[in-house]
């Protein structure tokens, strides 16, 4: 494509920060327009981000603005029914996840919008430096063959002090409401991620509970998955921690049949040579995540190469993610 791509924006809430700060990083490409029922809102970051029109109707914006693309960032009950919008005028979509609320309902819009428009879901953890980093070593047979691995994911995101605001509930508080909150919400990105590094997973155990008495959903997650490799998966979860950081921070142990592989909060290396570490910044690698995502979506829009996350990937992130439910007797 020699001319720029054309992009406009669905949702102006407080993550679309991260998602225009990926787009600004990319060449040949244009923000022409965003849109958010919240007129203001909307408004702020045109003027943040340098971009030309505010909408209020997603529609009308795609009619009146003819986009090449469509970054969709908004509430997941809202995602089908704009991809579809997008689809229907020939508009290629990334969509912020999860895709929709169930594998069902994921199943008959990818059927829907089939070959339509080129289609990607913005999931980015498998983008963070930290975690691609951790997929090369083991691809490249740093521990052998992966026999275990475990994962502990801890913050305090929805569960603080007496007196205290939770930083989840404050940012997002219909969450408080959702019926499946922490697998849903949370870890759905650690289930990409770990399908990126150990390949497919079966759920063969998991028990969901709840901290904070005042969430509808479950804050603490101990799940058993078994790779296609053989290896056993374990991850231990819980986002009502005290005493942790306002975002999850994940302890990943990777055990293989010549070495063990670390990464710790914001570091890696093997225990055969601790001396070595590689340090990673994780405010810097949180941004990454979502510029990753982008380059992502234009490269693979400018080369016609297949998104590392387009639906079909993502619905099988789904599929694990609602097994984990079925598993623990959560009704979906």
């Amino acid at each position: 494509m020699s001319e720029p791509l054309k992009i406009a924006i669905a949702g102006a809430g407080a993550i679309s920060a991260f998602h225009l700060a990926g787009w600004q990083a990319q060449t040949g490409v244009k923000l022409i327009a965003i849109c958010d029922p919240d007129p203001e809102r909307a408004r702020i970051r045109a003027d943040e981000f340098a971009i030309p029109e505010v909408f209020e109707d997603v529609g009308e914006m795609l009619d009146a603005t003819a986009p090449d693309a469509v970054d969709i960032i908004t509430p997941v009950a809202t995602h089908a029914p704009l991809v579809r919008l997008a689809a229907a005028r020939g508009v290629h979509v990334m969509c912020q996840k999860p895709m929709t609320p169930t594998v069902a309902e994921a199943e008959d819009l990818i059927a829907e919008v089939g070959d339509k428009v080129r289609f990607m879901v913005h999931e980015n953890y498998r983008f963070r430096p930290h975690y691609a980093e951790i997929a090369q070593r083991l691809q490249s047979g740093q521990i052998g063959a992966l026999r275990h691995a475990r994962l502990t994911v801890r913050s305090s995101s929805v569960y603080g002090y007496p007196g205290a605001v939770p930083f989840l509930l404050n940012r997002q508080p219909y969450l408080a409401d959702f019926p499946r909150l922490l697998v849903f919400e949370v870890l759905i990105h650690h289930l990409d991620a770990l399908r990126a590094i150990l390949g497919e997973m079966t759920v063969i155990a998991a028990q969901l509970d709840r901290m904070n008495p005042e969430l509808r959903g479950e804050d603490v997650a101990l799940i058993t998955l078994r790779a296609e490799s053989g290896a056993l998966v374990q991850i231990d979860a819980s986002i009502s921690a005290l005493g942790y950081p306002d975002l999850p921070t994940d302890r990943l142990e990777l055990l293989g049949t010549t070495d063990t592989l670390i990464y710790d909060r914001d570091r890696i290396s093997l225990l055969s040579r601790p001396e070595e570490v590689s340090l990673h910044d994780l405010q810097a690698n949180y941004q990454a995540c979502f510029t990753g995502a982008v380059t992502e979506f234009v490269t693979g829009l400018r080369s016609g190469k297949r998104f590392a996350t387009d639906r079909l990937d993502n619905l099988q992130t789904l599929r694990l993610m609602e097994s984990v439910y079925e598993m623990a007797g959560v009704s979906v």
